[in-house]
């Protein structure tokens, strides 16, 4: 505990945390004051996250940066996962389907692309785990040819529609069996092609194992309470900014719910250690399209006033796959600089300007 109040004391950022139980006070005296709510939740967040990515930092020390990796990455979608729950509750399934697609396209090109800049204006070139992340760029195009699929079908044959719901259930069990599989094949059966490259420059020691993971459980419930804050005022806020419905819900939203993972993700770049970055980035993308998607298709038969499919509107679907295959192409080699990160980032922007200027039909 005393490491923490140090850490605390002199990082400043981390001064901001004072905003936590202000935006919790907030929520609770002024409900309608949303575009108050929407900036003191994005000021909670913040410093909530620089907390989880000092904890994670020293969990990814002991357990190696691809454990370390799949842990930030399954902790940093916790809180899509839980405004996803909110929102499927509520019936709000476009809401979900953008939780679900933001994400993906976030974490795939802006988190990644951001990684490899940082670390390319330090670094001439850096070197990562090829392999790694070749499989999560399979298992991304894996998900999305599963997310392709209900849409294809149903915009081709309008006969498709009737049984839309059996093949995104039957494809949601599928998913989740791979994703299942690939954790077996990843952690356990092949873990040594999943080794880190040792060129890590050394760093500050790392918080007690104990320390590191309270904190991790902690601050993650933090994040997601906050979140759940922000999502509920964000609209509201952004009409007031002149932000789109569909810009909110696939960029605003989306980055939000990565910024737990993205400054470990950018620490880890800087300091030479881009397999924990690409495992960051790739990670959260495949494990929200094989596990958390398919999780809530089946959850929204127990949880939501009908069941949810896994049609999403054919924009979601052309940015999904264009990422995914932009994703592909750059890890091929296991080298990155700078530049690398520009093009991924340019991708990213030209879906932001897209849809803040010109939002999808929804279907």
């Amino acid at each position: 505990m005393n490491l923490l109040l140090k850490e605390i004391r002199h990082n400043k950022l981390l001064w901001l945390l004072a905003f936590v139980p202000v935006v919790f006070a907030a929520e609770g005296l002024k409900p309608k004051s949303h575009t108050l709510l929407f900036v003191l939740s994005v000021l909670a967040i913040v410093p909530l996250t620089v907390l989880l990515s000092k904890a994670t930092d020293s969990v990814a020390a002991r357990t190696g940066d691809a454990v370390g990796g799949l842990l930030n990455a399954t902790l940093g979608n916790l809180a899509e996962l839980v405004i996803a729950l909110t929102a499927l509750r509520a019936g709000q399934y476009m809401l979900v389907k953008a939780a679900i697609a933001g994400p993906i396209v976030v974490n795939t090109l802006f988190v990644l692309g951001a990684s490899f800049l940082v670390g390319g204006l330090k670094y001439h070139v850096q070197e990562y785990n090829r392999v790694s992340a070749r499989v999560q760029a399979v298992l991304l195009f894996l998900a999305t040819v599963a997310l392709l699929i209900p849409s294809a079908v149903s915009h081709a044959d309008s006969a498709a529609k009737a049984f839309t719901q059996q093949l995104s259930l039957g494809l949601a069990v599928l998913l989740i069996a791979t994703y299942a599989l690939s954790m077996l094949f990843s952690l356990k059966t092949h873990r040594e092609l999943f080794a880190s490259a040792e060129h890590a420059e050394a760093g500050e020691a790392p918080w007690p194992i104990a320390l590191a993971l309270g904190t991790l459980a902690g601050v993650t419930v933090l994040v997601a309470l906050a979140s759940d804050v922000f999502v509920e005022s964000v609209q509201q806020a952004a009409e007031a900014f002149g932000m789109t419905p569909a810009f909110v819900g696939f960029i605003i939203v989306a980055l939000v719910g990565a910024a737990s993972a993205m400054p470990t993700a950018f620490s880890g770049a800087r300091k030479n250690r881009l397999d924990l970055s690409v495992s960051i980035a790739l990670g959260s993308a495949s494990q929200i399209a094989l596990f958390v998607a398919p999780v809530l298709v089946v959850l929204s038969y127990f949880i939501g006033p009908m069941p949810m499919d896994l049609q999403f509107w054919p924009g979601a679907v052309v940015m999904i796959l264009i990422a995914t295959i932009t994703a592909a192409l750059v890890t091929n080699s296991g080298r990155s600089a700078w530049f690398v990160g520009v093009l991924l980032m340019m991708v990213y922007l030209i879906f932001a300007m897209t849809l803040y200027l010109l939002p999808p039909r929804v279907q």
